[in-house]
């Protein structure tokens, strides 16, 4: 599970002022680190720190757990120097949690209190926006980054912002120990698809493992019966196998599946990019044209597979994998100005696991723009909202370019590929000409539901910018 760290703020004056009130805001604080610990984060809870000496032992403390993101609950008024040190400590993301108890304080009820010590403590229960500013000037200062959810407990958007935050930290530290193998070479003449792997190293912290097809051939000339029969039942229990599939052709295609399973679990890859061709005839064109259903069941289990060795797109399809919503290798297809909706599609893996309805295994005559025939997978994106996801790498740096939409029915081309109709809040003429303008690769990865809130989380805790278009 993803470490998360967690500390609180008080002031210690407080306490031998205001009976009960160190024991109220620490049951706050327990409260928001139970929440935590049900959205799957192992919480490393640092405790409420009420001057600069606890500060430092905070920071340790959090140091030494190695946590991947830290919240700081504001549990009343604090001073800005009990959190100054522990902030100095961490190299991870901060995130202030200007939370109150309720949405309101009960004023008559508070004005009928008549003890103006005790009401003065129950005002400060309810004092967490006052620090707030005062923070923020001092991380400014200091030139440290954090974001705030304000609100109060038990409003859903809180803990709503809360999961996505925890959500996006999981994606960074599995995107840091993802290991992307990268099989054969570009397509050659795709500019846009060539990458700077060293850049992309930087930015996820990424392993970048380059693997051979002369591998991939060994482990499919291993192969035995027992195994690429295990594997077409495989095809026939997630796919709908279509008449037409020739079984010479379903079975090459499982022995290159149990050649590319293999070659994953060597290599340890948690998602891959690959292209290749080969002469005609020989064996590695054999191999590369029989790749997309064995690349399809990969990528529907959690290890994402790009077509046309596109490493930016291996890297969106697995941050969408990552968040559980799918990730599905497309490029536009055409524009039906008539609908205004946008297509999008292709011939390489597919995502079955986002699928509408069957994932069909079809026969290609030919394969547009590369070598041979073979199978091919036919489906939809489920129909519903969706987000769309690239990577770019432009003149300097690497970002994150997303957009939010809907995947609608209406008439598609049963063309041997994934295909989807999609419509966008702007309209489909200027969501094309707003996502071209920031230059990704022709590539994008679908995931299901909009999730353009962690992608931009994801993006804080990255230190990556990240573009929306609608």
């Amino acid at each position: 599970m993803t470490k998360v760290g967690m500390f609180g703020i008080g002031l210690d004056t407080y306490w031998d002022q205001f009976e009960g009130l160190l024991e109220r805001l620490k049951g706050y604080q327990k409260e928001i680190a139970n929440k935590m610990e049900s959205f799957g984060a192992d919480v490393i809870d640092a405790g409420l720190v009420d001057c600069p000496e606890k500060a430092v032992e905070a920071g340790d403390y959090l140091k030494k757990n190695d946590v991947d993101i830290v919240f700081l609950y504001v549990s009343t008024y604090a001073l800005s120097s009990t959190v100054l040190p522990v902030a100095q400590k961490l190299n991870c993301p901060i995130v202030i949690l200007n939370i109150q108890p309720v949405a309101a304080i009960d004023y008559e009820s508070f004005n009928k209190m008549g003890d103006r010590g005790a009401m003065t403590g129950e005002w400060l229960a309810h004092c967490q926006a006052c620090s707030v500013p005062e923070l923020a000037n001092v991380f400014n200062r200091a030139g440290i980054g954090y974001e705030f959810i304000t609100g109060y407990l038990g409003e859903q958007a809180v803990w709503d912002e809360m999961q996505d935050w925890i959500d996006a930290a999981k994606v960074a530290a599995a995107m840091r120990t993802n290991r992307l193998g990268v099989l054969g070479h570009y397509y050659c003449g795709m500019l846009d698809v060539y990458t700077d792997l060293t850049k992309q190293a930087a930015a996820f912290g990424t392993h970048i493992e380059l693997v051979e097809m002369c591998e991939v051939k060994k482990y499919r000339d291993e192969a035995t019966d027992a195994e690429v029969d295990a594997k077409i039942k495989e095809f026939h229990s997630t796919f709908e196998v279509v008449e037409a599939c020739e079984q010479d052709e379903i079975t090459r295609a499982a022995r290159t599946s149990v050649a590319l399973d293999k070659l994953v679990e060597a290599h340890k890859l948690g998602s891959m990019a690959y292209y290749y061709e080969g002469e005609a005839g020989n064996d590695y064109e054999d191999i590369v044209t029989s790749v997309i259903a064995g690349n399809t069941l990969l990528t529907g289990k959690n290890i994402p597979v790009a077509g046309e060795c596109e490493v930016k797109n291996a890297q969106a399809m697995k941050i969408m994998d990552l968040f559980g919503v799918g990730g599905s290798f497309s490029e536009f297809y055409a524009m039906d100005f008539n609908d205004d909706i946008v297509m999008l599609g292709h011939d390489g893996p597919a995502h079955f696991a986002i699928a509408e309805g069957n994932v069909q295994l079809v026969p290609l005559p030919i394969y547009h723009g590369k070598p041979g025939k073979g199978l091919s997978i036919q489906m939809t994106v489920q129909h519903g909202p969706v987000t769309i996801l690239s990577v770019v790498e432009d003149k300097e740096t690497v970002f994150l370019l997303v957009a939010e939409g809907e995947s609608v029915e209406g008439p598609i081309l049963q063309i041997g590929n994934t295909n989807s109709r999609y419509r966008f809040s702007i309209g489909a003429k200027k969501f094309m000409n707003q996502w071209s303008k920031q230059g990704p690769a022709h590539h994008c990865a679908i995931g299901v539901g909009h999730i353009a809130d962690k992608i931009d989380k994801l993006g804080h805790i990255l230190d990556l910018e990240v573009v929306k278009i609608c």
